[in-house]
């Protein structure tokens, strides 16, 4: 298979390829974090960064491995996976809260795996109290009660 790439399209490559590497584990500043799944494959595409004009956004270390660099894991990289990382730890929050919420109300033996229409419609009506709370007050009002329910 042949492929071509503008070198503008290649520097994209990195960046998904840096991407997603990171959401499946690994971590730019240790090197013992790259799932072994994506190892090769992650070498090939770092490896062909100087040939594609895109030298600039890797480096290799001591042991010849390629990984990105600071300017290709910063800049819109960051920009995106520091909006990806706030997305879902907000969506997250919202729905363990609600589905907690909801067991609560219902009782922790009467919520089944699959939800009836009203409680669908229940949980989407906390979760939408839920989001509307964290849209203007962010965590300020979130109260943490150890030890159980105040």
């Amino acid at each position: 298979m042949k492929v071509s790439f503008t070198q503008k399209e290649y520097a994209r490559l990195l960046e998904l390829a840096h991407l997603g590497l990171y959401v499946a584990g690994a971590r730019p500043e240790d090197p013992a974090t790259m799932p072994e799944r994506y190892a090769d494959v992650a070498q090939k595409i770092f490896g062909l960064a100087t040939p594609f004009g895109c030298a600039d956004l890797v480096e290799q270390d001591v042991n010849g491995q390629f990984f990105p660099n600071e300017k290709l894991a910063g800049g819109p990289a960051q920009t995106k996976l520091d909006q990806f990382i706030d997305d879902m730890f907000w969506g997250e929050l919202v729905s363990r809260l609600a589905e907690r919420d909801l067991r609560s109300e219902l009782g922790p033996t009467k919520l089944g795996d699959e939800l009836t229409d009203d409680e669908e419609e229940r949980l989407s009506a906390i979760e939408d109290s839920y989001w509307r709370e964290f849209e203007t007050k962010g965590v300020d009002h979130v109260v943490v009660l150890r030890g159980g329910k105040g």
